[in-house]
């Protein structure tokens, strides 16, 4: 979807100051939109680089896709500056030809999503996956461990799906939890993926576990998810936590709180193999974790707001919130 180009600027331009706050602040999640929280194991401030470290080869992967591409170059500029001689292999592919590049030792390590790991690779139902993250974590933690593989502590941002609304329908019901949808869901239409039906973190875990009806559930392709909305064809939508457009079009769009904790923990956990992570040394996973301190879902929002609405760079993108967040020199 396209924006009006200035109000993104504006907006996005906040991202240097916001994130210099959160960077020193060493904020965690945001209570009213992830589920579960963690305190990170890494040190507010500028990355110190250590010579060291200068004898160790990092190759740093990433999914297919923009916000995944963002965090890699998050990982490896900062472990660059750790003094790593570092390489980027980003765009690999689906979640099973990164874990087969760790496993191979194609790439040192990658970011993942803790509800994903937990449902592609070790066969949990999405219902079964801990809304808390750092329970996420340590539930899949403990089955990497088992394939000598090992998972950083997550990010305090989750990506995954959530129920989004206009603004206007917000304040019209007063909206702000999905909870606040009892009473009033059967006068409301909902939109979702055509496998939303069966999903715990869509239309099933809406029904079973919240105990809501709705007027109506249409199956969308999930590039229309925020065009029904504008268009007033639904009154609710499935949207996804990191959407760039929350964060351009802030004024417009809203999604409300998992108030239940419904829907799986989507906070991004760094996966490598314990074999890199004894090589790498201490600094491997004290950089990663510090680096991470700044991504709340706010400042991931505007960071892939850069990347899919203003075509900046992947590459552009982190180092913009290094340097904003002070991990790195300007």
């Amino acid at each position: 979807m396209r924006t009006d180009k200035t109000r993104v600027r504006v907006l996005l331009a906040a991202l240097a100051a916001l994130a210099l706050t959160l960077g020193v602040a060493a904020c965690g999640s945001d209570d009213s939109t992830t589920s579960g929280s963690t305190e990170s194991g890494g040190e507010a401030g500028a990355i110190q680089s250590n010579p060291d470290n200068g004898k160790v080869s990092l190759t740093i992967g990433s999914k297919n896709f923009p916000e995944q591409e963002i965090l890699g170059e998050i990982y490896a500029q900062a472990l660059t500056a750790a003094g790593y001689k570092v390489k980027s292999a980003l765009n690999l592919g689906s979640e099973t030809v990164a874990q087969k590049a760790v496993k191979s030792g194609q790439i040192s390590g990658y970011p993942e999503y803790a509800s994903t790991a937990l449902t592609s690779f070790f066969g949990l139902e999405p219902e079964e996956v801990p809304a808390d993250a750092t329970e996420a974590w340590e539930k899949a933690n403990e089955e990497f461990e088992k394939e000598g593989l090992q998972a950083f502590e997550p990010t305090p941002f989750a990506s995954a799906n959530a129920v989004g609304t206009t603004t206007e329908t917000a304040e019209k019901y007063d909206l702000k939890t999905v909870s606040d949808l009892e009473g009033v869901s059967e006068k409301l239409s909902l939109y979702g993926s055509p496998e939303c039906r069966q999903r715990i973190d869509c239309l099933a875990g809406l029904e079973e576990l919240y105990g809501l009806k709705f007027k109506s559930f249409t199956p969308v392709d999930i590039g229309l998810r925020y065009t029904v909305l504008e268009k007033g064809q639904a009154d609710l939508s499935i949207l996804f936590t990191t959407d760039p457009q929350l964060s351009a079009e802030s004024d417009k769009f809203v999604i409300l709180e998992d108030d239940k904790e419904v829907f799986p923990a989507g906070n991004v956990i760094f996966v490598t193999t314990q074999k890199v992570a004894e090589e790498a040394g201490p600094d491997y996973e004290k950089t990663i974790l510090q680096v991470q301190e700044g991504l709340d879902l706010k400042v991931v929002q505007e960071l892939d707001a850069r990347v899919e609405l203003e075509k900046e760079t992947p590459k552009q993108a982190a180092t913009a919130y290094l340097e904003s967040a002070g991990y790195i020199g300007s």
